[in-house]
């Protein structure tokens, strides 16, 4: 008979990055390769990354040998994935399909080579501290009016919980490219409150392995093509996403003017 004496206990879920990343571009060609500061994005990326310390490994998926040719270069990981992949999602979860030993995937997009390590971490013990959700992301307080009008930055909304260690979460209850919640008298003080009332959605997923598979065979919904946010299919699905906040705040490279900005600021930590 099991007792308190002889019970083990439970370890912690296995958890690996996947940084998805393809040669093609719409607004920036190429931009996993550029490298104006002496190193390609897609390794500034994966450095990024190596500075997170729960997972017990990471590799960059690409269909591109390219891609994979300049990862060999500076000692990563890469590994081929199919061409008829439409999205990270669905290479992470081929990925996934190889790695049954890995309880905990994250998704750590390719062109977002500022993510922090401690945001990383942090999405991974989401999971663990919530066993009934099977996917986890982090948000970051908004604090400037121009990035809560900017379409390209998203928004989201959730009910916040604080825990014994003062972290705040809470399921995600929709998330936009719009303003959100939007206020009916507007006055700039709204940006300074505590809590917070507006936050940003960072580009960080952490997915359970077995919920990856239903994932990527669940149908687009009607809110995530209008605002193409794959996050919404989950949620028009009825499965919940707990948001964690993070103070940091990383940029993703979409456009010249991004990547001029993160060449600026790389220049500046020499």
């Amino acid at each position: 008979m099991d007792n308190d004496s002889t019970r083990k206990p439970a370890s912690a879920p296995t958890s690996y990055i996947v940084i998805p990343a393809r040669l093609a571009s719409t607004r920036l060609p190429r931009k996993m390769l550029l490298r104006e500061t002496g190193k390609s994005l897609i390794q500034h990326t994966y450095e990024a990354a190596r500075r997170a310390r729960k997972p017990r490994g990471l590799c960059i998926a690409t269909d591109h040998e390219e891609i994979a040719a300049d990862v060999r270069s500076f000692g990563g990981e890469a590994v081929m994935t199919s061409p008829d992949c439409a999205s990270g999602t669905d290479r992470i979860a081929e990925i996934a399909s190889r790695m049954r030993e890995v309880d905990i995937f994250v998704n750590v997009q390719g062109d977002e080579p500022e993510m922090s390590g401690q945001s990383i971490d942090r999405v991974i013990e989401l999971l663990e501290e919530h066993p009934e959700a099977p996917m986890a992301t982090v948000a970051t307080p908004i604090r400037h009016r121009e990035q809560l009008s900017d379409p390209a930055c998203v928004k989201v909304v959730f009910p916040i919980h604080c825990d014994a260690a003062g972290r705040l979460s809470g399921n995600a209850l929709y998330f936009s490219r719009s303003q959100i919640p939007f206020a009916r008298e507007w006055n700039d003080s709204l940006l300074g409150a505590e809590p917070p009332h507006f936050y940003l959605h960072l580009g960080l997923y952490a997915y359970r392995r077995e919920f990856l598979a239903k994932l990527t065979r669940l149908p687009r919904s009607p809110l995530e093509k209008l605002e193409s946010l794959e996050q919404l299919r989950v949620l028009a699905a009825g499965y919940p996403i707990i948001v964690g906040v993070v103070s940091e705040s990383s940029s993703g490279i979409d456009t010249p003017a991004d990547y001029q900005a993160f060449v600026r600021r790389m220049a500046g930590k020499q």
